[in-house]
């Protein structure tokens, strides 16, 4: 997909400003507690996602993340398709006060590569 110059700036700055982690770390940080954070709209989440993940889309993130990960030491794994939105989702929830929010290098593209 063909982005705006500008928004691969944000998404860009984005990334360098958390630590993403790789799609092989996933399974054994879930095993340990970490919550995988599906950032991608409902209809994308619905067709697939990483088991157990836990869905709030981008759009409604800020409002929401609050109600349903009260504890701001939670190990958040935000991920989308790829990398952009999964970074700009765990960059935002730093700036919430969300210590331990990563991203998934690769999103869930990523994620299912690995078989």
């Amino acid at each position: 997909m063909a982005y705006t110059e500008k928004f691969q700036q944000l998404a860009d700055t984005a990334r360098a400003s958390v630590q993403e982690v790789t799609p092989a770390q996933v399974d054994e940080l879930i095993a340990s507690g970490a919550v995988a954070l599906d950032i991608r709209d409902k209809e994308e989440h619905d067709a697939d996602h990483i088991d157990g993940s836990v869905h709030i889309s981008r759009g409604k993130l800020e409002m929401n993340v609050e109600g349903l990960i009260p504890d701001l030491t939670t190990q958040l794994l935000c991920y989308c398709n790829a990398n952009n939105r999964g970074a700009l989702s765990a960059a935002t929830l730093r700036n919430m006060g969300y210590v331990n929010a990563r991203f998934i290098a690769g999103g869930l593209i990523g994620y299912r590569q690995l078989g």
